[in-house]
């Protein structure tokens, strides 16, 4: 399908969006183990090399980003925003041994059945 501004929501762009989503969630997990090394009274630690590769990931996704909405009308790629809160717990329990708990494994779930919907909606 393609749309006014002259879009569409291609396998391609698919996983671009996919990975632009895999790319904010790595840099989530990379911000939450840089946070345990920080320490504000000493400017230095911002310098941490799990810091500064997280920054670099948020840049480099934005400009993927970037790319994908001057192909995508907004209204379809930002609902794949949504499998960041997919993605970051279950990157969190394998690298950060944080919990999976009922609750958000079911949320996660939902939120999963939900981009589906709007994927299918606008495919090509």
């Amino acid at each position: 399908m393609t749309y006014r501004d002259g879009g569409n929501l291609s396998a391609t762009m698919v996983c671009a969006t996919l990975a632009v989503v895999g790319m904010l969630a790595a840099g989530q997990v990379l911000f939450k183990y840089a946070s345990r090394t920080l320490d504000f009274s000493r400017p230095v630690t911002l310098l941490s090399l799990p810091l500064l590769s997280a920054l670099l990931l948020y840049m480099t996704a934005t400009a993927c980003w970037l790319i994908v909405l001057s192909r995508v009308p907004l209204t379809l790629a930002f609902p794949f925003y949504g499998l960041g809160f997919v993605v970051v717990p279950l990157l969190s329990w394998i690298f950060l041994k944080e919990a999976l708990t009922l609750p958000v494994i079911i949320g996660s779930f939902v939120i999963a059945v939900g981009v589906v919907i709007v994927a299918m909606g606008g495919r090509a």
